[in-house]
């Protein structure tokens, strides 16, 4: 993607544009509020001003620090919460499991129960069945 301003005027651009324009851009009469923006605040550097502003500037330093480790806090928070959830899905998952194979070995056994059940009865019936034809 192509830059959104230019930085090098060329002959073109020069050439091409209007008296007034080439005098407010290529004049180096900037306004005090520009050179406030670019070169920060001029005037002098010590007295009761400065130390207030210093005082002023330590805590703002401090509140971000602060701010700073809050936040630090709040990621370490988020991840030690995903990664309790992801501990709880997994349970979750187990117990699901685990249930769904303690219905099926209950109903295993219950079959196997029958299965033994009958082949008593079965068994039965056949030494009733030799009993009665011995007499």
């Amino acid at each position: 993607m192509p830059p959104k301003f230019k930085r090098h005027l060329n002959d073109d651009d020069v050439t091409g544009s209007v008296k007034s324009e080439r005098r407010n851009l290529l004049e180096d009469d900037s306004d005090e509020e520009e050179d406030f923006f670019l070169r920060g605040p001029s005037g002098p550097r010590f007295g009761p001003r400065n130390d207030k502003i210093k005082h002023v500037q330590n805590q703002v330093d401090e509140v971000i620090d602060v701010m700073q480790e809050n936040i630090t806090k709040v990621i370490e928070r988020g991840e030690r919460l995903d990664e309790l959830q992801d501990k709880s899905e997994s349970l979750s998952d187990n117990a699901t499991a685990f249930s769904n194979r303690s219905k099926q070995l209950r109903r295993q056994m219950w079959w196997r129960g029958c299965k033994v059940s009958r082949s008593e009865d079965v068994g039965l019936v056949g030494q009733h069945i030799q009993w009665w034809s011995k007499t």
